[in-house]
Parts: structure tokens; C-alpha cells; sequence
């Protein structure tokens, strides 16, 4: 598993009960039985994951629309962990540090 899936593991297991939005660059990566969820209520495009590696399902959408996302997980009943970059990515050679700066629920 590659240390960015480490990362996103870490921070879901402090999260189990709520979706967890996982800022990666320009985009919010929702993961596995958090994907399913999410492109249900969404309407966006559940990919497969990739050779059976580190993750089964995915869902992305680009940051400019986290309002218009978020709003529509939180009106459906579910708490929501915003995760975002805690660090600029062009100053780092590893992977930029990230944390949850929001908890809806």
C-alpha cells in the first residue's frame, strides 16, 4: 500500500462513522464503501478499483465544488469529514500532510 493510501487510512479509522472527503491536489477523493455512498447521492460515476491494489471503489470532484457536494451528503443524513492539504504540496518532496479542518454531521 503506498503512503498516501497509509495517510488516508489513518484519518478514516479516526472517522469510521462519517464519509470521509480526501483532498488530492485539485480534487476530493471519496473511497471504497464511502464511494459507494457518495455516488449514489452524488450522481457521480463509481470508478473500479485499480487491479484489485489498495482500493476497490473511488468518486472525485474537483474542490471548487465541495459547497454543493458537502451539501447534499449532509441533507441526506450523514456526518462528513472534510480532509484537506495542511501543507503547500510544491514545498515538499514527501507526501504533502493532510488532516480533517471540518466535521459535519
Amino acid at each position: 500500500m503506498n503512503t498516501l493510501m497509509q495517510q488516508y487510512k489513518a484519518i478514516k479509522a479516526k472517522y469510521p462513522d462519517a464519509i470521509l472527503l480526501f483532498r488530492v491536489g485539485d480534487y476530493y477523493e471519496i473511497f471504497d464503501e464511502d464511494a459507494k455512498t457518495a455516488s449514489n447521492i452524488l450522481g457521480l460515476e463509481l470508478k473500479k478499483g485499480n487491479g484489485g491494489k489498495a482500493v476497490n471503489h473511488t468518486v472525485s470532484f474537483p474542490h471548487s465544488s465541495l459547497d454543493t457536494h458537502l451539501g447534499k451528503l449532509i441533507k441526506a443524513g450523514h456526518k462528513v469529514a472534510v480532509c484537506d492539504q495542511l501543507e503547500d504540496p510544491k514545498k515538499t518532496t514527501k507526501n504533502v500532510k493532510r488532516g480533517v479542518t471540518d466535521l459535519y454531521k
